[in-house]
């Protein structure tokens, strides 16, 4: 707690009634200097508002002092005057001569930052004060609209929120920084033999055209139903949390070398069918027989030796339905605070919900707010998106940029639109009647050409090219992989 005495005109101290930590010197000081050398405040607005000063007169002297400065106007003691002649708290402190007397206290300007920092810093302190107060009073309050769980995740919102104010080094950064931070990133990824920047996602023709999941993308992989999106989904969730090594970063930090610990929300399907699906890749079982049980002595021993290599996996799952983007943040903040976060996947962006009452306005929310997330917590998002039923009309099925829903938001949001589009689906329901010899021999031969085959179309990337990747698919394991190529095969890869 800051015991200190206040400024006053005629120099006789006051001791502060409250108990609240603050500095009536250090606001006098700062201002003083402001008021003396304006130039100061530039260095000061990154760190503190007019809302961090304790005193309310202060407070006020600051925003009037502020404003004159955002006009290129001076803020002195004379062009402050006319301002603030009739306030009545300034009037108390002594009127437009207290002014005067905060400038002739003027500090050096080389301490300002720190005085900047000391009053944000007490703030911060009050306003911690404040939120254990009004939590503690909203719990014991017990009313019935206000469910206790509500309460947790509201507190940890406006408690992260004020941890987050206290980034100061936001705002402009030289170039020298901004190259610097470039070049590290290049040899990141030049010290890896694949040659990635970003998270590998174990599928390799998609870490070459994508150089891996970048931090804070936003990347949606979007389908029409029964193409694979979530298995898509699951696949790279597992590849990454299953490749996880923790170890000493570049910057001296602790965390992922390689591999990452996964977040998976998925709001369609519950946690034990996402784990059966993930089992029913690592044990190469089929998930029909998982499901019904269906499985003689060997399988079922490889299926239990899957589950206990996996039990160490980092891949956590929340399958709350129908979350709203703000518990969404909040719970992956929570995640990335307790076990740390890499990579977050949401399936799907439609099952989430906003606070707009418009649709369209409601999924340009999810979308910002994914992005937001991505940002914030500095991993990459992939959402998962439906497409509209247009692609069913057309004579190509493969979709496109148009095709997504409310597609102006979610595509302008993302910074890599990714579609899967498997044509063996299609292709299964044209299949011609049993008298249709010459049909059915065409049909039979396009068959087997797709058997097996999934295609993965980068519509958007804004930091590398579009096109197509072919995977394999094999459906009895729901298990995406790479598909080997002809030279490959030619040469005994």
């Amino acid at each position: 707690m800051n015991e200190v005495r206040a400024f006053n005109p005629t120099g006789a101290g006051v001791e502060a009634a409250e108990s609240v930590p603050h500095s009536i010197e250090a606001e006098q000081q700062l201002l003083g200097a402001i008021l003396t050398n304006n130039d100061i405040f530039d260095r000061v607005a990154s760190i503190i508002g007019a809302q961090h000063f304790y005193d309310p007169v202060h407070a006020r002297i600051y925003e009037t002092a502020a404003a004159r400065i955002a006009r290129n106007a001076l803020a002195s003691p004379v062009t402050l005057r006319a301002f603030l002649e009739d306030d009545a708290g300034l009037k108390e402190l002594g009127g437009p001569a207290y002014l005067v007397k905060l400038a002739g206290a003027a500090i050096s300007t080389y301490a300002a930052r720190d005085y900047a920092q000391m009053i944000y810093d007490l703030a911060i302190r009050r306003e911690l004060i404040a939120l254990g107060h009004d939590i503690a009073a909203k719990a014991a309050r017990v009313e019935v609209a206000s469910e206790p769980r509500d309460q947790i995740v509201e507190a940890e919102q406006q408690l992260y929120l004020l941890a987050e104010q206290g980034k100061t080094d936001s705002g402009f950064q030289s170039f020298l920084k901004a190259v610097k931070d470039a070049v590290d990133v290049a040899n990141a990824a030049y010290q890896r033999e694949g040659g990635l920047a970003g998270l590998a996602t174990g599928l390799t023709d998609m870490d070459r055209k994508l150089g891996g999941l970048h931090k804070s993308d936003l990347l949606i992989l979007a389908g029409r139903p029964s193409m694979g999106k979530t298995s898509l989904a699951t696949n790279i969730a597992f590849n990454v949390a299953r490749a996880y090594k923790r170890g000493t970063l570049p910057d001296g930090t602790e965390g992922a070398v390689d591999g990452g610990v996964v977040g998976f929300f998925s709001l369609e399907m519950s946690a034990e069918q996402l784990a059966g699906r993930i089992l029913a890749e690592a044990s190469e079982i089929p998930s029909h027989k998982i499901r019904r049980g269906d499985m003689d002595e060997g399988e079922f021993r490889r299926f239990v030796e899957a589950a206990k290599s996996l039990e160490s996996c980092p891949l956590f799952i929340d399958d709350t339905a129908a979350l709203p983007i703000s518990q969404i943040a909040a719970r992956a903040r929570r995640l990335k605070r307790t076990h740390g976060l890499d990579l977050l996947i949401v399936d799907y962006l439609q099952l989430a919900r906003g606070t707009a009452e418009n649709r369209v306005q409601e999924i340009g929310e999810i979308s910002m707010g994914l992005k937001a997330i991505a940002k914030e917590l500095n991993v990459p998002v992939i959402a998962l998106s439906q497409l509209s039923r247009q692609v069913e009309n057309r004579e190509d099925k493969r979709p496109q940029l148009s095709d997504l829903r409310e597609s102006g938001s979610i595509e302008q949001d993302a910074d890599v639109v990714m579609f899967v589009f498997r044509e063996v689906y299609y292709k299964e329901r044209e299949k011609p009647g049993e008298g249709e010899m010459e049909k059915m021999a065409e049909w039979q031969e396009a068959m087997s050409r797709l058997h097996g085959k999934a295609e993965v179309i980068i519509g958007k990337q804004r930091h590398g090219p579009i096109g197509t990747i072919e995977l394999s698919f094999e459906e009895q394991f729901t298990r995406f992989g790479n598909l080997v190529k002809p030279w490959q095969q030619d040469h005994g890869f």
